[in-house]
Parts: C-alpha cells; structure tokens; sequence
C-alpha cells in the first residue's frame, strides 16, 4: 500500500522553505536560510545554516556566474546580441531600454531597495537571469525530453511550443546575501543543459570558466556578485519570493502583507490536491488487488 499525503501536509510544506527536483548537494553547511518576511520591508541579509530534511528544488553549488544585459552587442564572450531574448523578439523595447551596466549609469541602494538604470524605470523586473536551456523546440513543440524533465511542466498544462520557463523565479546565494531573479533569457552559450539545470550533472559549458548562470546587473549590484565569481542558486515557486526589490519594477503580482502571492499558491495547492487524489485512487485500487 502507497503511503498517502494530506492535504494539510502539503499546505504546511508550501508554506515552508522553498524547495524542488532534481539535483543532491554533497555539502550544506554555506547554503543559506529562505526568509520570508512578514512585512513588505527589504529583505536583509541570511544567517547561512545546514539544509534540514528533503528539499523540493535543490541548490546548485559553486556556479560561476557572467554579467549580462539586455541590449548588450555581440563580443568574444557573447556571441548572440541580448536586443531580444530566447523568448522574446522585443525585449530591450519591452524593458524600456538599454539595462546600462556601467556603475556610473546605475542605481544601487540597499537603504531604499532601489537597484536600476538611472537612465528610466524599467518596465519589466531588472532582475533577471539566463540558464542554458530552452523548453521550446520551435514554433509549435516542445523539446522531446521538456516534459519529462521540467518538475512544473505537468501542472502548467502548456499549449504547444509556448515556453514554461519564462519568468521563473530562482534565489540566488552569493557572500552572506540572498537575491531573487526571474528566467527570461538562455544561457551562457548552450541552450540544451537539461541534465545540470534540472538534473544532477555539472554544466556542458566550458568557455568563460564554465560559466553556467548569466545574471543582471542589478543582481550583480544586489550581491556584488561579479563575472568570473561562484554563486548557489535554485528555483523557487512564486508564492515563496519575498518582497524586495526584485518585485518593485515591471508587471510583478500584487503580493499579500506576509510576502505570498495569492494566485500562485492557489495553483500550486489545487496541484497538490490532484497529487492527493491520484494517490488514494492508486492506493484503493492496490487495496482492491490485495
């Protein structure tokens, strides 16, 4: 006989530490804390701690990390120009401009959560990131093994050759501080490393340092996280992202007082309930057999 899992339970756990598939880590004891703040204040820096329990997203450790912008031009180390993105054809006209990531141009203030160019408001969130994978494998499919290997796939039910990684949200961990960013471009270099960015494998990317996460300048101003350094990073479901600066920008959910966005955990615990349904449907039919 299965073993069941209450709903209560799963609440619970959705209400914990943000957690996902996929990849073990050997070593806890520099991972960070998730914080969840009951106000709308910026989130400060985490107290690291060792990880308790099974974690849902495991953290990638030790990730060498690149800057990049949008509106970046093509160079040695960037071949691809960051004018539009993996998923959208007008993403520097979308985000209000070019994302300037010379110091001078930008604002970077932890007292007001303010991180941006100066030269606009962004209309799109300024923390953003690339991974080398994309789910899309042309205008009306999905790569063959997306399915299998995206955790959330099954529940977002996607119409064919729409993406469901855009937009994702993932915390990223970098010298005692703690950041959250969304998925909107692919990258650095490769676009079909499933198995490290869902899997347990270290990346296919051997340029640049094996550079395996591109990141914002923002980020970069939030964690002072430069090209070249290492960073942890992991998923996280929507509901789970505190407010911070990261939400201030750009078409963001209206979060409730205690960080939560409503919608999203909503979804996430009807998805749970299926998963709980499913299981006492094969649990009965077992107990029928036997």
């Amino acid at each position: 006989m299965r073993a069941t899992i209450p709903l209560l339970t799963l609440a619970a756990a959705l209400a914990a530490a943000p957690s996902a598939h996929g990849q073990t880590t050997s070593s806890s004891a520099n991972l960070p804390r998730v914080v969840i703040p009951t106000s709308r204040e910026p989130v400060q820096r985490t107290r690291p701690m060792a990880q308790t329990g099974t974690q849902l997203y495991p953290w990638r450790q030790n990730i060498r990390a690149t800057v990049f912008w949008v509106g970046e031009q093509p160079t040695q180390n960037n071949p691809t120009p960051n004018c539009k993105s993996s998923w959208d054809t007008k993403w520097m006209e979308n985000f209000g401009g070019y994302d300037n990531p010379d110091p001078s141009q930008r604002i970077a203030d932890h007292r007001n959560s303010d991180f941006r160019p100066k030269a606009f408001i962004p209309k799109l969130n300024p923390f953003y990131i690339a991974l080398p994978y994309n789910d899309v494998g042309g205008y009306r499919s999905h790569k063959k093994e997306a399915s299998r290997v995206i955790p959330w796939f099954a529940r977002m039910s996607p119409q064919p050759g729409k993406t469901t990684l855009k937009g994702r949200w993932i915390q990223i961990y970098h010298g005692g501080r703690s950041c959250y960013a969304q998925w909107e471009d692919c990258g650095p270099w490769r676009t079909d490393d499933w198995e490290y960015v869902f899997g347990n494998q270290p990346p296919k990317n051997r340029s640049n340092k094996s550079a395996a996460i591109d990141i914002s300048p923002s980020v970069r101003d939030y964690l002072g996280l430069h090209s070249g350094e290492l960073c942890h990073w992991r998923f996280v479901e929507a509901a789970q992202v505190p407010y911070g600066p990261w939400k201030k920008y750009g078409n963001q959910t209206v979060v409730t007082r205690d960080g939560a966005d409503l919608e999203a955990k909503r979804k996430y615990l009807e998805y749970l309930r299926k998963l709980r349904d499913e299981q006492y449907k094969r649990s009965g039919s077992s107990n029928e057999r036997h």
